[in-house]
């Protein structure tokens, strides 16, 4: 009996071993890739002016800094990758990507994390020649700090800050030389109702990059506890005419989101509150033409000649709170008071457009990233461009740029998975938005797809492309709008293609809450395919979370 369990062993093995490897699929090919955005808010300002928001799209907690005459910036990304985007301009308004700051897989692991988890807001600095950015990797390690010599990079791998809870820490260096690190954190007692937080101070060695001495609370859930104030969150301290100021924001990242201001004499406190909101929208008519909402989470920075600014979130929504465009990075003056800072007074309305700062005129960068433009990208060079993005961490290299385009290897990584699948895209900055590609490919495997994704996360997304269903060539739509619908989507339009060697453009069409979809076979027109499809599933408020709409090129084969 053992001779004859060992020679069906034995057989089995050279059977497995004779047995073909299935082929890898064909790399998937997307010869270039166009957005156009053009709302009629961001029309071109008038000479003297500047436009808001100075970056559209998914670009939300902004932290910046000056050095002499230059202007840093930086941006949450969560579960993007690469992560972190730092800027420079020298006007404010015109802004240029010169970085990612986490631009390595080995920097930070975003294996499976929701899209929402991840990298929270970042908070820059700079003291005694090096740049720094402090931030939180929400469930995937908590507090870190990076550094730099030149905010260009390359950018360290991140140091953990292990004693350092909650979210949003901040930097501030003091004159005498000493640093201190505010966070948001629970505060000392039990929390009294849900959204109660804290602010807390401690000092911090930039030598080290380590915490010195105890922690202390400064801010108990707001600027009024009786009043019940929720998510005191993003704070920055800095000094001003011999007192020291904390801001904070406060209310959620919705549209009672607000901007709150404390001072004292200490850097450490005791702080006293301005008693309301010194930004906020939350104030205003809710049916009021072309809103800016949830404006909030500031930093403030001065210029040369002593004027005063923040940059700040806020929202666009097409109605009601529905927005796909994300919270966005705008501009606005700070006007002093009395000793207090006030960026809008109660029922003040942000303007779209209003008197740039006094500094030099800033040259755009190499792509657009502000106003109505289009931008095409034929991925002519090896290296990506700054703004595209991918979900996660890449554990592998499974794009390739050049000559011919992009390609992109077919993988087993749904988009509507937790993994990291071969998606490559670009924020949507524009409530109209248009975005086409050109693909070519193989599908020789039932279930494979290639094209188009307007993604809001793993759970809401559209799809329009090639898909091989049970042999047959289609070009389809899918949609999946909460994680009751499959991971694969839902098949809400489907037509088969005449001509299988031919390359096929697909489009996406974006008009505020409504989205189009349509492809054209080698050189003919435009068919439409799906029209009028509910594009407030790809919202932030829909979508749960705290990032916007991304459209990109994607490859599936299982």
């Amino acid at each position: 009996m053992r001779r004859q369990l060992l020679l069906w062993a034995a057989i089995a093995s050279l059977l497995v071993a004779a047995a073909p490897v299935p082929a890898r699929p064909a790399p998937v090919r997307f010869a270039w890739f166009s957005y156009e955005g053009h709302d009629a808010t961001s029309a071109r300002p008038r000479p003297g002016e500047y436009a808001n928001p100075i970056l559209p799209g998914f670009y939300p907690d902004p932290s910046v800094i000056r050095v002499g005459a230059d202007y840093y910036l930086v941006n949450s990304t969560f579960s993007y990758f690469p992560g972190l985007p730092v800027f420079h301009s020298r006007d404010l308004v015109h802004w240029t990507q010169i970085a990612n700051a986490i631009d390595r897989p080995g920097q930070i692991d975003l294996t499976a994390r929701k899209l929402s988890e991840g990298l929270f807001a970042p908070s820059l600095h700079h003291a005694n020649g090096r740049f720094y950015i402090v931030n939180t990797c929400v469930e995937c390690g908590g507090t870190f700090v990076l550094t730099a010599r030149d905010p260009a990079g390359p950018w360290s791998d991140p140091v953990w800050v292990r004693d350092v809870g909650g979210i949003d820490p901040s930097l501030f260096t003091d004159a005498d030389g000493s640093t201190w690190l505010v966070n948001n954190d629970a505060p000392v007692e039990a929390p009294r109702y849900d959204g109660h937080r804290a602010i807390w101070i401690r000092r911090f060695d930039l030598a080290t990059l380590k915490t010195r001495g105890p922690a202390r609370m400064i801010v108990d859930g707001g600027i009024d506890l009786a009043a019940r104030p929720v998510w005191v969150e993003g704070p920055h301290l800095f000094r001003h005419d011999g007192r020291y100021y904390l801001i904070a924001a406060e209310g959620g990242t919705s549209e009672r989101h607000s901007e709150t201001v404390y001072r004292a004499d200490r850097p450490d406190g005791p702080f006293t509150p301005f008693p309301h909101a010194i930004l906020t929208q939350r104030d205003l008519p809710a049916g009021r033409a072309d809103p800016i909402t949830s404006a909030g989470h500031a930093q403030f920075v001065d210029t040369p000649v002593g004027d005063w600014w923040a940059v700040f979130l806020a929202t666009r929504p097409y109605t009601g709170d529905l927005y796909n465009t994300g919270r966005e990075t705008f501009l606005r003056r700070v006007t002093w008071r009395d000793g207090w800072p006030i960026v809008t007074d109660p029922g003040e309305v942000i303007p779209y457009a209003a008197r740039r700062p006094a500094l030099p005129a800033t040259p755009s960068g190499s792509f657009p990233l502000a106003g109505n433009f289009t931008l095409r990208d034929a991925f002519a060079r090896p290296t990506l461009a700054r703004y595209w993005l991918m979900v996660r961490t890449p554990k592998t290299r499974w794009w390739h740029a050049g000559a011919g385009g992009l390609a992109l290897d077919a993988r087993a990584e749904p988009i509507g998975g937790l993994g990291q699948p071969s998606f490559v895209a670009r924020r949507q900055q524009h409530l109209d938005a248009t975005a086409s590609t050109e693909v070519r490919a193989d599908l020789d495997r039932v279930g494979a797809k290639a094209g188009l994704v307007a993604y809001q996360n793993e759970a809401h997304y559209y799809f329009v492309g090639l898909v091989n269903d049970g042999g047959r060539r289609l070009v389809r739509v899918e949609r999946r709008s909460g994680k009751g619908d499959p991971v694969d989507g839902v098949v809400l339009a489907s037509r088969a293609l005449p001509v299988a060697a031919a390359p096929v453009r697909l489009r996406i069409v974006a008009r505020g809450g409504l989205y189009a979809f349509d492809y054209a076979v080698g050189g003919g027109g435009w068919t439409r395919l799906l029209n009028g499809a509910d594009g407030t599933i790809l919202s932030t408020a829909k979508g749960g979370g705290f990032v916007g709409t991304t459209i990109g090129m994607y490859a599936y084969a299982p």
